[in-house]
Parts: C-alpha cells; structure tokens; sequence
C-alpha cells in the first residue's frame, strides 16, 4: 500500500509500478480489492521468477505458511531491462520504504517537508524521506547544508586536532545506519603548511533509520501514536583568517505511527 501511495512520485521520474509474489492471483486481486491497490500485481505461486532472480527467501520451512517468499526488496529497471538499482534487506519483516529508495535513487523527489536551521556560519535544512513510521520500515533522512561564502568546515577523517563535522542520532525504538558524507576537497593552510579535507559551498548527507518491529514501536509510541527521532548536528566553521567555537544543532523527526494491514485473505483463498 505504500508503494501505492507513492506511485505518482514514480510516475514523474517515468517509472511504472508491479510487484511480484508467490501469492495466487485469487489472493491478489481479493487483496487489491479490498485496499484499492493502483498498480498490477504478479503472481508468481511456485516462486519460479523468485528462484530465478535469487532472492527466494532459504531460512522459511517447507510446509509452512511463509515457503515460497523472497527476500523482500526492489528493483528499479530501465527500458532496456537493465537493472539500475536494486534495494533489499536480509530479514523479511524489515524493507526500505519507497520514499527512501526514490530519495536514495532521485535526491530532488518530493521536497516538501524540509525544516531549517539558520546560524552565522551555514545554514542546514533536514527532512525525512517519509511521513508515517511502520514496524521494520528503513527510511532516510536528509540533511542539506550551505555554508556561508568563505566558510569551511571539516570532513570526517581529518587529522591534526581538527574538529569534523559529526552527525548523531540518539537510541530508541529503531535501529541506525551510519552516515553518508560526499566526498570532500581538500584546502592548503598555508599559513601552518596542511592540506587539510573541507566541504565549502552546499553538500548533502544521509542516513538510515530502520525502526523496530511493530509491537516494540508502538510501545515507544505511547497513546499519542507519534515517536520522535531525535539527533544533533555538529560541526566547527572556519573562514580564511579564524575558526569559531564548535556548534551543535539539535534535530528532530517527529512520525506518526501506522499499522501494518494484517486482515487474511479470504478463508476459501488461504494457503494449507
């Protein structure tokens, strides 16, 4: 269904929507019935087209009602049937949502939702690649940051007793994945003879953020159904003559809490 839900953002980056599954067409089509499901839906009950892209999930018994499914994830396909992309995670309750892999695979897909932060020294905008937060959904959120004219600041790896940029995000009912800097340029204080690596200008950074299964979230979420990732941004600007004192900027992500659809298919429909 989310999938579904973001099919126009796809639209506009001219890619079409299927999925695949080892479910029956009966199955399916009671499934895209009942929820309104706005894309075609596969089925491959014998997991043959599972089989043969290498993704049919091993560690699920023969017999039980799980045989037969893949490891969840996504491919994104060009004109030629080349694959371009491909997103997937190891645990099958767990997968990237669609607006994290349009984030990751388009950076400019829906920009709403940005919040800023304004200092002397740059200013930083941040935003999530989704909305709502569900049991085992990876999401990524996004800083963007432009550094006033003549200011640096520090990748990370510098050494010398420089102070990098540094970007944390604080336990909770989810799981993090470390940060993705760009690659920065290197300056020459020439004053101290040190090539030291620097962002000027605008730079990007990214990470993800797989929260937790859904029974252990919305006990995080309490009776507001909301929980609230919260991080701090650091980092120690310089321009050509001083460096100023350190700054930390505090971030937060505030997402409403859904629920998964869980409603069986039809009794008569079921797999035995």
């Amino acid at each position: 269904m989310e999938l579904g839900r973001k099919r126009a953002a796809f639209a506009k980056e001219g890619l079409n929507v299927a999925s695949v599954s080892y479910d029956s067409v009966a199955v399916l089509k009671a499934f895209g019935d009942r929820v309104g499901i706005p894309y075609p839906m596969l089925s491959d009950p014998d997991s043959r087209i599972i089989r043969d892209f290498g993704i049919f999930h091993e560690r699920t018994e023969p017999g039980t009602l799980f045989y037969g499914i893949p490891y969840p994830g996504t491919y994104i396909v060009d004109a030629q049937g080349v694959v371009r992309h491909k997103f997937f995670e190891p645990d099958y309750r767990e997968r990237s949502t669609a607006g994290s892999i349009l984030l990751k695979t388009w950076s400019e897909a829906g920009p709403e939702g940005w919040r800023e932060i304004e200092t002397e020294h740059l200013k930083l905008r941040y935003r999530a690649s989704d909305e709502m937060a569900y049991g085992g959904s990876r999401v990524t959120l996004l800083l963007d940051i432009s550094l006033k004219p003549n200011m640096h600041v520090y990748a990370p790896g510098v050494r010398g007793g420089y102070i990098p940029v540094d970007w944390t995000i604080s336990p909770g009912a989810w799981r993090t994945w470390g940060a993705h800097w760009p690659a920065p340029r290197t300056l020459r204080l020439e004053a101290i003879q040190e090539t030291v690596p620097v962002y000027t200008g605008a730079l990007t950074a990214s990470r993800d953020v797989t929260f937790a299964e859904e029974k252990e979230l919305f006990s995080a979420a309490g009776s507001f159904r909301t929980v609230a990732v919260e991080g701090v941004f650091r980092y120690q600007a310089c321009d050509e003559k001083e460096c100023f004192r350190p700054v930390i900027l505090p971030l937060r992500w505030t997402f409403p809490v859904g629920a998964h659809d869980r409603v069986r298919a039809p009794e008569a429909l079921q797999r035995r």
